[in-house]
């Protein structure tokens, strides 16, 4: 038997067991796994940003396991099994890669995404974002919207015609925070945003990592300036800004 196969099913028989012998596994539901799973994703990504090969392999485990564990309980309430799970997704990757299991022709991955939008239309779907979840965090959403309308030809033709609507957005912010209510300005906020998203992803950059980079990166440096202070035996509060400021300078030429 296949290394890999032999593996997989190790951990069936492993999930058949627990749920079968072990008193938190016998328990679990879909509702109680739910929470689990989107840490689980979370504590993946930071494994990602970090490029630490070993705990991806851990949390990718982690997320195995769940899956496992839907199917498994899918299969007592007779719904689906983890064959049901595998076999759907094999037919959807056939069934959306026409480039390469039937006679469609396809010479970038532009062209893959953009067939691939279309495809999913013929599904059943009403809306092309349809497909974008709810519950998505903001910013990823943003991006995945946006992508969403790219698929359909629904996009800027520029990246200088983006940057203009950038500078649209903030102008139009400006004057709503002199002029303007706090929804109107919350509204422009929002806007601006969303256009600067927009920039990011023609110029071949993802928002929520550069983000996440510069808040790890705050992080750092605004600890090594508690270390300081606390090394020189002063409280931040009690000190002046441009006090701070040195520590701050300090910490940038390090990272």
């Amino acid at each position: 038997m296949d290394k890999s196969l032999e593996a997989f099913g190790r951990l069936l028989t492993i999930m058949d067991e627990l749920r079968e012998k072990c008193p938190w596994d016998k328990v679990q539901t879909f509702d109680t796994l739910r929470y689990l799973t989107i840490e689980e994703m979370y504590e993946l990504s930071d494994a990602i940003l970090e490029k630490d090969m070993d705990e991806i392999k851990k949390e990718l485990g982690d997320l195995m396991l769940h899956l496992v564990f839907y199917s498994k309980i899918a299969s007592e309430q007779e719904a689906f099994d983890i064959t049901d799970v595998l076999n759907s997704i094999s037919e959807k990757l056939i069934r959306r890669h026409p480039h390469i299991y039937s006679d469609f022709k396809a010479d970038d991955a532009e062209a893959v995404k953009n067939n691939w939008e279309k495809i999913k239309m013929t599904e059943g779907r009403t809306s092309v974002l349809s497909g974008v979840p709810g519950s998505l965090p903001a910013m990823v959403k943003a991006y995945r919207i946006q992508e969403k309308a790219r698929g359909v030809g629904f996009d800027w033709e520029n990246v200088a015609q983006v940057w203009e609507k950038v500078q649209e957005e903030l102008g139009e912010l400006e004057y709503e925070k002199i002029n303007g209510s706090h929804d109107k300005v919350e509204d422009e906020f929002g806007d601006l945003l969303f256009a600067l998203i927009n920039y990011a992803r023609f110029i071949n950059v993802n928002p929520e990592d550069a983000l996440e980079r510069t808040n790890r990166k705050f992080i750092k440096r605004f600890k090594y300036i508690e270390d300081k202070v606390n090394e020189a035996g002063k409280s931040m509060h009690d000190m002046t800004l441009a006090e701070l400021d040195v520590y701050w300078n300090e910490a940038k030429k390090q990272n």
